[in-house]
């Protein structure tokens, strides 16, 4: 016998919801809303900023968006896949950009890592006055093997400091950059994560970010200035 039964006509009874279940699914809806704003930041769709950057703006003769207020970028101290030691006050006097990637990125990765060694091919001579710097957001996947064939894929080997480390060193780094690094629910080899490149100047200021879908052309117009900067 069915334990809800039936009432004259047909009819299933109406179930009665208990206190708890009321509770539980109160507690539900704020566990939800709390992570849809730790996503959309709060009804703002923007990313977040690093290092107390409040806005941006274009101009200033970059190409790029500025970071405003103007503040030193955020330090790095992680392990390259060698297992070398990089920071980012080494590359004072040159321009910086800073990204955040994984190598097994089926789309956006892949792309920004090649613009970005295409923008140093295009600069030349001129390319030795930057540097490329990528930032795990896998800690997992991201093998130095895995590293090394996704700098060799995209043309960017010799030319871009991959920095890897443990999941409590790269979470301090996402932590002071303002980076989220989420596994896709369902896809575990995926990762939401921001993509946006940094760019810093010679003085270490954080001066500019460009958007995944950037332009070479911007990042070949802004390294001299940023690296005058």
């Amino acid at each position: 016998m069915s334990d809800h039964g039936t009432i004259p006509g047909g009819q299933a009874p109406h179930k009665v919801v208990g206190p708890r279940v009321v509770l539980a699914l109160a507690a539900l809806l704020v566990i939800v809303a709390a992570v849809t704003v730790a996503l959309v930041g709060g009804g703002n769709s923007k990313p977040a900023l690093p290092g107390g950057v409040q806005q941006t703006t274009p101009g200033g003769g970059f190409f790029g968006t500025l970071a405003l207020p103007a503040k030193p970028a955020p330090s790095i101290d992680l392990p390259n896949y060698k297992g070398e030691r990089v920071t980012l006050s080494q590359y004072r006097g040159k321009a910086v950009l800073v990204t955040f990637l994984y190598t097994h990125c089926p789309d956006v990765c892949p792309l920004m890592a090649s613009n970005l060694g295409l923008a140093l091919r295009l600069l030349g001579p001129r390319a030795s006055q930057a540097q490329l710097i990528a930032i795990s957001v896998d800690p997992r996947g991201d093998t130095p093997k895995a590293v090394a064939r996704f700098l060799s894929t995209h043309r960017v080997a010799g030319r871009m400091q991959y920095l890897i480390g443990s999941p409590s060193q790269l979470a301090r780094t996402w932590a002071a950059w303002s980076v989220g690094s989420t596994r896709e629910v369902g896809q575990p080899d995926r990762v939401a994560h921001s993509a946006l490149v940094y760019g810093i100047t010679a003085s270490g200021t954080l001066k500019t970010l460009y958007p995944e879908s950037f332009d070479p052309s911007q990042i070949v117009h802004d390294v001299p200035r940023l690296a005058a900067g």
